[in-house]
């Protein structure tokens, strides 16, 4: 009970500890190599307080998209960290693994965020659909920009520096007409009118995978209809009824792990 009372105690003295009490991976973007990092940036602080490291010594760094490889603290000041970079190979190309969600709250679009690019992810489409709330997409989780952190704390969980594509301004008619050719495997997740478990679903590894699972509400009928016309097969994970987020989970394991992702 002390040392869980001490953590608790030192994340209220510092909030920019918890956010990266569990970060693998400490993640730049290209435009950030030359310049200094700010002591008050959380990788800073993470880098310092979290990792204890100074002068000289290395971690494990992303560049966004790019390789990993191993930074060094080449000097540390109170108002900045100098670092360099020695970076690995070009990452190789990961299999092409699409989400499409009906708009959902936002803290339950805030899990999928994370949570989606730490299982891989490669493009995420939030669109509007008929039962999903349109004031969600007022949300500065959309507005401000702040969905990008949410990306980057899941590549980082994953040891990942790739992040997927996101977009939020699309309806699902929208999304459904600019999808790729049919080769790719599409599959919606629905507790209604779902024919087959996703578990008994046969994936051919080779081909890219579309997945769509509704807003907290589920699809209407005529988004079945407009899903199917598309060549999505409806599957469903079973009798329990899952949280979106804990859905989307679920369902992503299973298909990774069908393309040996996992």
């Amino acid at each position: 009970m002390a040392a869980l009372k001490l953590r608790r105690d030192t994340a209220r003295a510092n909030p920019n500890l918890a956010p990266f009490s569990r970060v693998n991976l400490v993640l730049f973007e290209p435009a950030e190599l030359d310049r200094p990092l700010p002591r008050g940036d959380r990788r800073a602080v993470h880098l310092v307080e979290v990792l204890r490291r100074g002068v000289g010594d290395t971690f494990d760094a992303g560049l966004v998209n790019g390789p990993r490889g191993q930074g060094t603290v080449t000097a540390l000041t109170a108002a900045a960290l100098t670092l360099s970079f020695a970076w690995g190979p070009p990452p190789t190309p990961r299999p092409a693994l699409g989400l499409i969600v009906g708009l959902p709250r936002p803290q339950t679009a805030r899990d999928i965020l994370r949570d989606a690019t730490t299982l891989g992810a490669t493009a995420l489409h939030f669109v509007r659909t008929e039962k999903a709330d349109p004031g969600y997409a007022q949300s500065t989780l959309w507005s401000a920009g702040a969905w990008r952190r949410h990306v980057l704390a899941g590549a980082e969980q994953a040891f990942d520096p790739a992040i997927p594509d996101v977009t939020f301004t699309h309806s699902l008619a929208e999304i459904l007409d600019a999808l790729p050719a049919p080769t790719v495997t599409r599959l919606a997740l629905d507790n209604y009118e779902g024919a087959t478990a996703l578990g008994d679903f046969h994936v051919i590894r080779e081909n890219p995978v579309v997945f769509a699972i509704g807003a907290e509400r589920g699809w209407s009928a005529a988004e079945r209809g407009a899903l199917r016309a598309h060549g999505f097969a409806l599957v469903h994970l079973g009798a329990r009824v899952l949280r979106t987020e804990s859905a989307v989970t679920a369902a992503l394991a299973i298909v990774c792990a069908k393309l040996g992702l996992m």
